[in-house]
Order: C-alpha cells, then structure tokens, then sequence
C-alpha cells in the first residue's frame, strides 16, 4: 500500500480514546492557504467543496456562519507568489469526505485539479482518490455516505506517538482510531490525521502554511503553552488587528506552524461567547 493511502482511512468507523487527563480542548478554527490569487482560490473551494460564505472576505467557511460557538472551520487564502506544493512539507494534505467519488475527480480536474492518486479501493479503506488544487495543496477525497464537507488535516512526521502527545498536551483533543488502526487527534469535526513520514519540511512557505486553533482566551493559553514548554515564534498580539483578532504563532516539534486566534472584537468572537 502506497503511504499516502494509509492516511485516507476515514469512511471507516472510530474508535474515540479519552481525552487527555485535565486538558480542555482549544476548538479548531482554520487552515491557512498560500495562493497566487485568493479571490479566485476563495471561489474555487465554495463551488467545487461544499463551501460557504466565510467571516471575512479571502475565507471560506465549511458550515453554514451562524455566529454562535462553536464557530465553523474555516479555509483562509492569503497572496503568495511562490509556495511550494504541501506535498514534501509536514502539513501533507487536506481530506474532504464526498458522495460519488468518480465525478467528483472528473469535475475538480475540470476545474484545474491535477490526479496525483486515482480511484482506489482497499478493504477497511472504502473509495479514495487524490487531487491537487490549482495553487499546489494536496486533496484527499474520501468516499462517504455522510454529508460532504471537510474532514480532515493529515500530517506526515517522523515521530508520530511524539507528535500525538504533543497536541494532546497543547490542545487537548480526542484520540482516535480511524478504521481502528489510523492514529488521529479530534477537534470537533476536525481530525488531525497523524502518519509516518521522514524528511519532510516545515510548513511554513508551503501551499498549506498553517494551522489555527481559537482560543478563547490567547492570553491564558498562552500561559500554559508555556508552562509546558512549547515555543512561541510570535507573541500574543497586544491589540486586535483589522477582523478584531488577537493572534499568535507557535510551532510544533516537527516544524508545524500553528496561529492562535482570540476572536476578541469581531462580531462573530462576541456572539459566540455569549452562547457558550
């Protein structure tokens, strides 16, 4: 079995571990994609990937946006001229679940999509196909019974068990069996994909840059980021920026850089805390 099939197993049934002891789950909020033209990319993922109107203009959100906790995860598309491929970098790829897997390929190859893996079936795996977006970000589309949308982050690391350690402690999360055998973290509807991967790059400057995860409170979080070590390429903003965040770069121990978002004076971050 090719490595990239391993990570795809995500039709199959879960088997959830207990969260870890003592640790609140900081709710996934985003991924951060490099792309020459982000008005074109925002409007590539909402025709062809089950996308909706995002919080601001450049993002597209994988839920309908409602205001109200938890919030939807969203895709965000910032100008960049020269990103590598996600391929090769440690944030390998992003999964989406879809029904009628075939036409769904034919139809994002219509629309500028490149096959990397074709229509596949394994047992315990189900139908999976490969794709590459237009600005360089490797697609996994799962065949599922259940609604379409996004899925999934798959990461490549060389110490996976280290890596799954690591985000539990940070972010809490829910370990998980995918198929009962592929390690994963969960955030909601949001899994982090865990697999084995050598020689791969930091994320940073790749068509996947970043991860991001919404606490809500940056300042705390980082605190305890900190207590336990974890290390901090940017401080937390002291004030909001221009959509009302507060922000933060970490990076995990394999080179994955992971913005921390405070929805601190946004609409949308003060409608959601007052319905937590």
């Amino acid at each position: 079995m090719r490595g990239s099939s391993i990570a795809l197993i995500v039709a199959a049934s879960l088997t959830a571990a207990a969260p870890a002891a003592g640790q609140a789950t900081v709710p996934y909020d985003h991924v951060h994609l490099a792309v020459t033209d982000p008005e074109k990319a925002e409007s590539w993922y909402t025709a062809n990937l089950n996308g909706n109107v995002g919080e601001n203009p450049g993002r597209v959100a994988f839920e309908p946006w409602t205001n109200r906790a938890p919030l939807p995860v969203q895709f965000i598309f910032l100008k960049a001229e020269d990103a590598k491929p996600s391929e090769g970098s440690v944030i390998d790829s992003v999964g989406f679940l879809v029904q009628g897997l075939e036409a769904k390929v034919k139809a994002l190859q219509a629309v500028g999509a490149t096959l990397r893996q074709p229509v596949e079936f394994a047992p315990g795996l189900g139908k999976h196909a490969v794709v590459v977006d237009p600005w360089g970000a490797k697609i996994e589309l799962v065949e599922s019974r259940d609604r379409p949308g996004f899925h999934h982050v798959t990461l490549r690391v060389s110490n996976p068990e280290e890596s799954i350690s690591w985000y539990l402690r940070s972010f809490g999360g829910e370990r998980t069996k995918l198929g009962g055998r592929l390690d994963a973290v969960k955030y909601g509807g949001t899994y982090l994909i865990v697999t084995k991967g050598d020689a791969t790059a930091p994320s940073r400057g790749h068509a996947i840059d970043h991860l991001g995860f919404g606490p809500r409170s940056i300042d705390a979080t980082a605190v305890d980021l900190k207590t336990k070590g974890v290390t901090f390429t940017a401080e937390p903003a002291p004030k909001p920026n221009q959509f009302g965040h507060r922000t933060a770069y970490v990076e995990d121990p394999s080179g994955v850089r992971i913005e921390l978002v405070e929805h601190a004076q946004c609409a949308a971050g003060q409608a959601s805390r007052q319905s937590r």
